[in-house]
């Protein structure tokens, strides 16, 4: 087995190695509605899963990342109910794919997966709650800011301003907006598909 999948799941699989499923950037891997059939542990890449507001503005709820797997759809398996968000692969994904069925008896016959599984349980629920308390409680500019400082890589941050307000659960209005005002303010510079934070800033990051 690769030491890769030891690393990123100890102790959740031995014998042959799982198979993998490879899903292209941009594919949705669940939608809103389906049935939960399977739950995917990433090996590869970064899955993005969101809700949608009926004027088409998303949230993102959290994201998924090699040795993560997906909160949502674990708690759908467990409680038979139907998928209430969606899931996209943001870069090109290679997951392990488990059927729900199989998921569920290895939930309650192995320690490994038990504690896995209830560890990811414990973890998004705590980001959830704290995404709850930060669109409830925080001004949009003061997230975004603080949004920038951590996301930037090399003080560049690589993702539109719909990409954005969709993390930050916002329009793409409000941000282009607030991102000109803090370029007013000399914090940041707009480019073309992605922002630039200003040195200062990026050195406090």
């Amino acid at each position: 087995m690769p030491t890769s999948i030891d690393v990123l799941f100890p102790g959740l699989f031995s014998g042959p190695a799982p198979e993998m499923t490879h899903v292209p950037a941009g594919t949705h891997i669940c939608m809103e509605g389906d049935r939960c059939g399977f739950i995917p542990l990433v090996v590869e890449g970064t899955a993005r899963v969101y809700k949608m507001a009926e004027n088409g503005r998303e949230i993102t709820l959290y994201r998924i990342e090699p040795g993560g797997s997906c909160v949502v759809t674990a708690s759908c398996i467990i409680g038979e109910r139907d998928f209430p968000a969606f899931a996209v692969a943001e870069t090109d994904v290679t997951a392990i794919v488990i059927e729900a069925d199989r998921f569920q008896r290895l939930t309650r016959e192995n320690a490994a997966w038990h504690a896995y599984v209830y560890g990811l349980l414990s973890r998004k629920l705590a980001d959830v709650i704290e995404l709850v308390e930060e669109v409830a409680f925080r001004r949009v500019d003061a997230r975004l800011l603080d949004y920038l400082r951590a996301e930037v890589v090399n003080g560049r941050l690589d993702r539109t301003h719909e990409a954005i307000a969709a993390d930050l659960g916002t329009s793409r209005e409000v941000v282009s907006r607030l991102l000109k005002d803090l370029e007013e303010q000399g914090l940041v510079h707009r480019e073309r598909g992605g922002v630039l934070l200003a040195p200062a800033d990026s050195r406090g990051k």
